[in-house]
């Protein structure tokens, strides 16, 4: 376990830098959690990225038994505009949703709504984040035979309305209308795509 967390730091830092925060969040019988800060001031942004979800392959919720090494394993990405929130405070909200496949046995994947049931940071329109296609900021990790690799899942935050209407409409249509429309996605304070 060790071993992979380190392989998977180095690849976040080939691929962001150099963290210059990071915290850790231990959840009642899981493995910690840590979630690492990137600073990108060339493009104004902040990322935000778990470390510790890819410890332990993803199982299968209806498996009996679960595989301790093949499974799909990943990390979770945010990447937001820098100084125009307190998005700093989104650290345990994404611990949680990185400590989900331990908790409650769920696979994250790409299309996958995850939701902490609270504004991800202090005033944020956003409760839920839409789970994205790897491989564009940070690229996939190898690991040895049999092992899964790491997927570096980007994360989207989402309005509830947003949320709401992915529900009924799927994925695909919801970042559809978000193109559309131009929606800034990395903006910690934009209001909902229109939906009509």
């Amino acid at each position: 376990m060790a071993e992979i967390l380190a392989l998977v730091e180095a690849r976040l830092r080939m691929a962001l830098g150099e963290p210059d925060a990071r915290a850790a969040v231990t959840f009642l019988g899981t493995d910690r959690i840590e979630v690492l800060r990137f600073m990108d001031a060339e493009a104004g942004l902040v990322r935000y990225a778990t470390l510790g979800m890819s410890a332990q392959p993803m199982a299968d919720p209806t498996a009996v038994l679960a595989d301790p090494v093949k499974g799909p394993r990943a990390e979770l990405v945010l990447s937001i505009r820098a100084g125009r929130a307190d998005t700093d405070k989104v650290l345990r909200p994404l611990a949680v949703l990185a400590a989900s496949p331990q908790v409650e046995g769920v696979i994250v994947a790409p299309g996958a709504s995850l939701d902490v049931g609270d504004p991800l940071w202090p005033g944020a329109p956003f409760s839920s984040v839409l789970v994205a296609e790897p491989g564009g900021l940070v690229e996939d990790l190898d690991l040895d035979e049999p092992m899964d690799p790491v997927r570096f899942l980007p994360l989207l935050p989402m309005t509830s309305n947003e949320a709401a209407w992915k529900r009924v409409h799927g994925a695909e249509a919801l970042e559809e209308r978000w193109l559309v429309n131009g929606t800034d996605l990395r903006d910690p304070r934009r209001t909902s795509v229109r939906l009509d």
